[in-house]
């Protein structure tokens, strides 16, 4: 049997899709060996994000109740230390800014190995098999790993779990060690964040290259009005400088997934999809019929944005 401890993320009192999606994640690598799921939340409301994520095939949710926000040390050390008590085979943690800051921590710690930005995993129990994507997508490799190690998960690569479980949810005496944090939080601060944060929109209308100029953005604005949308874009625009970096979907932006993503003059490069494809419900229109984005969407309209969006927005309001 293989056990999996995944660790939560969240932040400023709000869990992250991704602690949903790793549940999922864990669950699949525990079922392959007959294991146990555990589930770490560390820091803030802990008690509130012990019962959202107490979701079914979670065995047990452990409660580390110390500080509000992400702090390295508190979480290399609480990590370390439910590793210690727990023995799990396998560490999740997500592929974000705070995962892939303290899980390399952790897997020194412990003298495991660590493989991270995962798109899929598969297990006998003694040997993981972990699928990353290298070259912007275009090529899938494959690392196998003998014995524990731990792993970062790329969000919206999995689906989010569902349904009410009835874990044990237990509160872990985490002795932390103030004098070795190093750090201490004072505040919370955006760096580049702007006006929106488009990885929580609900709808996304999304704009690329085909719009040609700067001046033809108004259309994109007045269809998401409409709409009651937040407008993105594809990297072209945001280096063109047309919308600003918070704005951007993409490996090199935002991960998102909406329930409606409409991507408007949007060829569909892969680094695009990887940001965009787990999306509800995805709705293309480009001139090109052969377009990549094409072969994603379930709603396809081959025809001219400047006629179609204008359209859609009289519709709409």
């Amino acid at each position: 049997m293989t056990d999996v401890l995944v660790v939560a993320d969240h932040r400023r009192g709000d869990l992250r899709d991704v602690s949903y999606e790793l549940v999922t994640a864990g669950r699949e690598l525990a079922d392959e060996t007959g294991g146990d799921l555990h589930v770490a939340v560390i820091s803030g409301t802990v008690d509130e994000f012990a019962d959202k994520l107490n979701r079914e095939g979670v065995d047990a949710v452990h409660t580390v109740d110390y500080g509000e926000e992400f702090n390295h040390g508190v979480y290399t050390q609480a990590t370390t230390q439910l590793y210690d008590e727990l023995a799990p085979q396998y560490v999740l943690t997500p592929n974000s800014v705070n995962g892939l800051d303290y899980a390399p921590a952790v897997a020194n710690e412990l003298d495991l190995p660590i493989v991270t930005d995962t798109v899929a995993l598969e297990t006998d129990g003694e040997t993981l098999t972990a699928t990353r994507e290298m070259y912007g997508g275009k090529v899938e490799t494959t690392t196998e790993l003998e014995g524990p190690a731990v792993v970062t998960i790329r969000g919206a690569e999995w689906p989010a779990a569902e349904g009410t479980g009835d874990a044990a949810i237990e509160a872990f005496d985490a002795d932390i060690d103030e004098d070795a944090l190093g750090t201490t939080v004072n505040g919370f601060e955006e760096v580049g964040g702007g006006d929106v944060d488009i990885s929580e929109a609900d709808v996304l209308v999304s704009v690329g290259r085909g719009i040609e100029e700067e001046e033809n953005l108004e259309i994109i604005e007045e269809l998401a009005d409409a709409l009651d949308a937040t407008v993105s874009a594809s990297r072209p625009i945001v280096d063109n400088g047309w919308l600003p970096k918070n704005r951007q979907v993409g490996q090199s932006g935002k991960v998102v997934t909406p329930d409606v993503y409409i991507a408007i003059g949007i060829s569909g490069a892969v680094q695009h999809v990887a940001g965009m494809k787990g999306s509800d419900t995805i709705v293309a229109i480009n001139t090109d019929p052969n377009a990549p984005i094409m072969d994603i969407a379930d709603y396809a309209i081959t025809d001219d944005l400047f006629d179609v969006v204008p359209a859609l927005t009289e519709e709409f309001h």
